[in-house]
Protein backbone atom coordinates (compact mmCIF):
# COMPACT_ATOMS: atom_id res chain seq x y z
CA UNK A 1 0.00 0.00 0.00
CA UNK A 2 2.74 2.52 0.97
CA UNK A 3 5.90 1.65 -1.06
CA UNK A 4 7.18 5.50 -0.97
CA UNK A 5 6.61 8.02 2.15
CA UNK A 6 7.57 11.75 2.49
CA UNK A 7 8.88 13.18 5.64
CA UNK A 8 9.11 17.09 5.16
CA UNK A 9 11.43 17.87 8.35
CA UNK A 10 12.70 21.44 9.64
CA UNK A 11 14.57 19.86 12.64
CA UNK A 12 11.29 20.51 15.28
CA UNK A 13 10.80 17.89 17.52
CA UNK A 14 6.89 17.68 16.05
CA UNK A 15 8.70 16.77 13.13
CA UNK A 16 11.10 14.18 14.69
CA UNK A 17 8.10 12.50 16.07
CA UNK A 18 6.41 12.14 12.50
CA UNK A 19 9.77 11.29 11.36
CA UNK A 20 9.87 8.35 13.99
CA UNK A 21 6.22 7.08 12.79
CA UNK A 22 7.32 7.50 9.21
CA UNK A 23 10.44 4.93 9.58
CA UNK A 24 7.79 2.51 11.71
CA UNK A 25 5.55 2.51 8.88
CA UNK A 26 8.35 2.21 6.20
CA UNK A 27 9.37 -0.81 7.93
CA UNK A 28 6.21 -2.60 7.40
CA UNK A 29 5.70 -2.08 4.24
CA UNK A 30 9.44 -2.23 3.19
CA UNK A 31 8.61 1.44 1.59
CA UNK A 32 11.04 4.05 0.47
CA UNK A 33 11.72 7.23 2.48
CA UNK A 34 12.29 10.43 1.12
CA UNK A 35 13.34 12.81 3.65
CA UNK A 36 12.81 16.95 2.73
CA UNK A 37 13.41 20.22 4.05
CA UNK A 38 11.70 22.94 2.46
CA UNK A 39 13.90 26.38 2.16
CA UNK A 40 11.39 29.29 1.83
CA UNK A 41 14.03 32.26 0.85
CA UNK A 42 10.91 34.79 0.81
CA UNK A 43 9.68 34.25 4.04
CA UNK A 44 12.78 34.19 6.19
CA UNK A 45 14.55 37.00 4.07
CA UNK A 46 11.22 39.44 5.59
CA UNK A 47 9.29 42.00 3.42
CA UNK A 48 12.03 44.85 4.00
CA UNK A 49 14.51 43.27 1.72
CA UNK A 50 13.48 44.63 -1.50
CA UNK A 51 16.72 43.95 -3.32
CA UNK A 52 16.79 40.27 -2.62
CA UNK A 53 18.84 38.03 -1.04
CA UNK A 54 22.61 36.95 -1.70
CA UNK A 55 24.09 33.61 -2.08
CA UNK A 56 25.65 33.41 1.40
CA UNK A 57 22.27 33.62 2.91
CA UNK A 58 20.22 31.29 0.62
CA UNK A 59 23.13 28.84 1.26
CA UNK A 60 22.90 29.47 4.92
CA UNK A 61 19.19 27.90 4.80
CA UNK A 62 19.94 25.08 2.44
CA UNK A 63 22.57 23.88 5.35
CA UNK A 64 20.08 24.48 7.86
CA UNK A 65 17.65 22.74 5.96
CA UNK A 66 20.41 19.70 5.29
CA UNK A 67 21.35 19.89 9.53
CA UNK A 68 17.76 19.10 9.93
CA UNK A 69 17.45 16.18 7.51
CA UNK A 70 21.13 14.94 9.12
CA UNK A 71 19.14 14.57 12.49
CA UNK A 72 16.58 12.10 11.39
CA UNK A 73 18.21 10.10 8.39
CA UNK A 74 20.67 8.32 11.03
CA UNK A 75 16.98 6.38 12.16
CA UNK A 76 16.40 4.97 8.96
CA UNK A 77 17.80 2.59 7.29
CA UNK A 78 20.57 2.75 4.67
CA UNK A 79 19.58 2.15 0.76
CA UNK A 80 16.19 2.86 1.52
CA UNK A 81 16.16 6.81 1.88
CA UNK A 82 16.51 9.41 -0.19
CA UNK A 83 17.04 12.94 0.74
CA UNK A 84 16.76 16.84 -0.85
CA UNK A 85 16.26 20.36 0.00
CA UNK A 86 13.84 22.28 -1.89
CA UNK A 87 13.01 25.98 -2.35
CA UNK A 88 9.39 27.13 -1.94
CA UNK A 89 6.47 27.65 -0.12
CA UNK A 90 6.24 24.79 2.07
CA UNK A 91 2.84 23.63 1.94
CA UNK A 92 3.08 24.16 -1.88
CA UNK A 93 6.82 22.72 -2.63
CA UNK A 94 5.87 19.81 -0.59
CA UNK A 95 2.31 19.06 -2.23
CA UNK A 96 4.75 19.49 -5.34
CA UNK A 97 7.21 16.75 -4.18
CA UNK A 98 4.70 14.34 -3.38
CA UNK A 99 3.49 14.70 -7.00
CA UNK A 100 6.68 14.34 -8.48
CA UNK A 101 7.62 11.39 -6.92
CA UNK A 102 4.79 9.42 -6.75
CA UNK A 103 4.66 9.20 -2.83
CA UNK A 104 1.94 6.96 -1.31
CA UNK A 105 1.67 8.89 2.11
CA UNK A 106 2.71 11.85 3.45
CA UNK A 107 4.10 11.84 6.93
CA UNK A 108 4.29 15.19 8.73
CA UNK A 109 4.41 17.13 11.96
CA UNK A 110 1.77 19.77 12.92
CA UNK A 111 3.94 21.92 14.44
CA UNK A 112 7.61 23.18 13.53
CA UNK A 113 10.06 26.02 11.99
CA UNK A 114 11.82 27.12 8.77
CA UNK A 115 14.25 29.83 8.99
CA UNK A 116 13.29 32.83 11.63
CA UNK A 117 9.23 31.36 11.17
CA UNK A 118 7.29 28.33 12.15
CA UNK A 119 5.79 26.12 9.17
CA UNK A 120 4.31 23.24 10.02
CA UNK A 121 1.81 24.08 11.88
CA UNK A 122 -1.68 24.85 11.66
CA UNK A 123 -2.12 25.85 8.36
CA UNK A 124 0.69 24.66 6.23
CA UNK A 125 -0.78 20.74 7.43
CA UNK A 126 -3.84 21.44 6.65
CA UNK A 127 -3.21 22.70 3.98
CA UNK A 128 -1.60 19.57 3.05
CA UNK A 129 -3.99 17.38 4.29
CA UNK A 130 -6.88 19.16 2.55
CA UNK A 131 -5.00 18.97 -1.15
CA UNK A 132 -2.28 15.97 -1.04
CA UNK A 133 -4.26 13.01 -2.84
CA UNK A 134 -2.80 10.50 -0.76
CA UNK A 135 -3.13 10.17 2.86
CA UNK A 136 -1.50 12.39 5.52
CA UNK A 137 -0.14 11.19 8.67
CA UNK A 138 0.24 14.06 11.28
CA UNK A 139 2.14 13.61 14.82
CA UNK A 140 2.54 15.81 17.48
CA UNK A 141 4.72 15.43 20.57
CA UNK A 142 2.74 13.88 22.98
CA UNK A 143 2.85 11.10 25.80
CA UNK A 144 0.38 9.09 23.47
CA UNK A 145 2.51 9.76 20.08
CA UNK A 146 5.62 7.75 21.87
CA UNK A 147 5.88 4.79 19.38
CA UNK A 148 7.14 2.00 21.82
CA UNK A 149 6.10 -1.40 20.32
CA UNK A 150 4.20 -0.18 17.41
CA UNK A 151 0.33 -0.14 16.99
CA UNK A 152 -1.56 -2.26 19.53
CA UNK A 153 -5.45 -0.36 18.59
CA UNK A 154 -6.46 1.50 15.60
CA UNK A 155 -9.34 4.13 15.88
CA UNK A 156 -11.27 4.09 12.38
CA UNK A 157 -14.28 6.45 13.15
CA UNK A 158 -17.39 6.04 10.63
CA UNK A 159 -20.64 7.24 9.37
CA UNK A 160 -21.20 4.63 7.26
CA UNK A 161 -20.71 6.97 4.18
CA UNK A 162 -18.42 6.88 1.14
CA UNK A 163 -16.17 9.75 1.92
CA UNK A 164 -16.01 8.19 5.46
CA UNK A 165 -15.18 4.88 4.02
CA UNK A 166 -12.05 5.12 2.12
CA UNK A 167 -10.02 5.55 5.21
CA UNK A 168 -11.27 2.18 6.20
CA UNK A 169 -8.51 0.01 4.13
CA UNK A 170 -6.13 1.72 4.66
CA UNK A 171 -6.97 1.68 8.83
CA UNK A 172 -7.64 -1.89 8.68
CA UNK A 173 -4.11 -2.72 6.37
CA UNK A 174 -2.00 -1.04 9.24
CA UNK A 175 -3.56 -2.84 11.83
CA UNK A 176 -3.40 -5.86 9.93
CA UNK A 177 0.32 -5.20 9.88
CA UNK A 178 1.04 -4.85 13.11
CA UNK A 179 -1.70 -7.32 14.91
CA UNK A 180 -3.66 -4.53 16.32
CA UNK A 181 -7.58 -4.28 17.78
CA UNK A 182 -9.49 -2.08 15.55
CA UNK A 183 -11.58 0.32 16.78
CA UNK A 184 -15.25 1.30 15.09
CA UNK A 185 -17.03 4.16 16.58
CA UNK A 186 -19.59 6.33 15.11
CA UNK A 187 -20.81 9.20 16.82
CA UNK A 188 -24.41 10.24 16.00
CA UNK A 189 -24.54 14.49 16.27
CA UNK A 190 -27.36 14.52 18.61
CA UNK A 191 -26.33 18.78 18.55
CA UNK A 192 -26.52 19.32 14.55
CA UNK A 193 -29.79 16.93 14.34
CA UNK A 194 -31.38 19.01 17.33
CA UNK A 195 -33.43 22.48 16.19
CA UNK A 196 -32.71 23.90 19.50
CA UNK A 197 -31.67 24.30 22.76
CA UNK A 198 -35.05 22.89 24.29
CA UNK A 199 -35.61 20.69 21.33
CA UNK A 200 -35.85 16.68 22.24
CA UNK A 201 -35.07 14.80 19.36
CA UNK A 202 -37.54 11.96 18.53
CA UNK A 203 -36.49 8.45 20.09
CA UNK A 204 -37.61 6.84 17.00
CA UNK A 205 -35.29 9.27 14.73
CA UNK A 206 -32.33 8.91 17.27
CA UNK A 207 -32.95 5.13 16.75
CA UNK A 208 -32.38 5.33 13.30
CA UNK A 209 -29.46 6.56 13.64
CA UNK A 210 -28.11 4.88 16.19
CA UNK A 211 -29.07 1.42 13.39
CA UNK A 212 -27.00 3.42 10.97
CA UNK A 213 -23.87 3.76 13.40
CA UNK A 214 -24.01 0.07 14.21
CA UNK A 215 -24.21 -1.14 10.80
CA UNK A 216 -21.45 1.09 9.78
CA UNK A 217 -18.99 0.15 12.53
CA UNK A 218 -20.38 -3.75 12.12
CA UNK A 219 -19.55 -3.53 8.74
CA UNK A 220 -16.36 -2.44 9.51
CA UNK A 221 -15.36 -5.05 12.57
CA UNK A 222 -16.41 -7.78 10.07
CA UNK A 223 -14.06 -6.81 7.51
CA UNK A 224 -11.18 -6.44 10.42
CA UNK A 225 -12.12 -9.96 11.41
CA UNK A 226 -12.03 -11.51 8.24
CA UNK A 227 -8.24 -10.08 8.15
CA UNK A 228 -7.69 -12.77 11.83
CA UNK A 229 -8.36 -8.97 13.68
CA UNK A 230 -9.86 -8.18 17.23
CA UNK A 231 -12.53 -5.62 16.82
CA UNK A 232 -14.52 -3.46 19.23
CA UNK A 233 -17.38 -1.46 18.06
CA UNK A 234 -19.36 1.95 19.88
CA UNK A 235 -21.80 4.17 18.81
CA UNK A 236 -22.36 7.28 20.88
CA UNK A 237 -24.60 10.04 20.62
CA UNK A 238 -22.72 13.29 21.35
CA UNK A 239 -20.41 16.02 19.15
CA UNK A 240 -17.84 14.18 16.70
CA UNK A 241 -14.54 15.77 17.91
CA UNK A 242 -14.88 15.65 21.13
CA UNK A 243 -16.05 11.91 21.15
CA UNK A 244 -13.87 10.90 19.20
CA UNK A 245 -11.00 12.65 20.68
CA UNK A 246 -12.45 11.06 24.43
CA UNK A 247 -12.60 7.67 23.17
CA UNK A 248 -9.12 7.70 21.82
CA UNK A 249 -7.89 8.63 25.49
CA UNK A 250 -10.11 6.81 27.43
CA UNK A 251 -8.57 3.16 25.09
CA UNK A 252 -5.44 4.33 24.77
CA UNK A 253 -5.40 4.57 20.83
CA UNK A 254 -2.07 4.39 18.89
CA UNK A 255 -3.21 5.57 15.53
CA UNK A 256 -6.10 7.57 14.18
CA UNK A 257 -7.39 6.41 10.65
CA UNK A 258 -9.94 8.65 9.35
CA UNK A 259 -11.61 10.20 6.19
CA UNK A 260 -11.57 13.80 5.90
CA UNK A 261 -15.10 13.94 4.66
CA UNK A 262 -18.69 12.35 5.28
CA UNK A 263 -21.65 12.95 7.58
CA UNK A 264 -23.26 11.96 10.56
CA UNK A 265 -26.69 12.54 11.30
CA UNK A 266 -28.29 14.82 8.74
CA UNK A 267 -24.73 16.68 8.36
CA UNK A 268 -21.31 16.35 6.90
CA UNK A 269 -18.88 16.36 9.94
CA UNK A 270 -15.57 13.89 8.72
CA UNK A 271 -14.59 17.02 6.99
CA UNK A 272 -13.33 20.99 8.10
CA UNK A 273 -13.95 21.66 11.53
CA UNK A 274 -14.01 17.88 12.84
CA UNK A 275 -11.18 16.45 10.95
CA UNK A 276 -8.87 19.44 11.59
CA UNK A 277 -9.88 19.64 15.49
CA UNK A 278 -8.77 15.69 16.09
CA UNK A 279 -5.57 16.55 14.42
CA UNK A 280 -4.77 19.52 16.25
CA UNK A 281 -5.66 18.03 19.54
CA UNK A 282 -5.32 14.27 18.96
CA UNK A 283 -2.84 12.75 21.32
CA UNK A 284 -2.32 10.08 18.99
CA UNK A 285 -1.16 10.20 15.30
CA UNK A 286 -4.06 10.78 12.86
CA UNK A 287 -3.54 9.00 9.19
CA UNK A 288 -6.01 11.46 7.48
CA UNK A 289 -7.28 9.71 3.55
CA UNK A 290 -8.67 12.61 1.33
CA UNK A 291 -11.88 11.37 -0.09
CA UNK A 292 -12.27 14.51 -2.28
CA UNK A 293 -11.90 12.65 -5.44
CA UNK A 294 -14.81 10.23 -4.13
Amino acid sequence: MYETILVPTDGSDHAERAAAHAQYLSALFEATVHLISVVDVQAAAGPFDAGGVDDEFVDRLRSDGRDAIDTIEADFESGSVETAVVEGSPGTAILDYADEHGVDLVAMGTHGRTGLRRYIAGSVTEHVVRHAEVPVLTARVTDASVLEDGYDDVLIPTDGSEAAGVAVDHGLTVAERTGARVHAVNVVDVSDLSSGPDYTLPTELLEQFRDRGERATEEIAAAAEDRGLDALTDVREGFPARDLLDYAAEHGIELIAMGTAGRTGMSRFLLGSTAERIIRHAESPVLAVNARDE
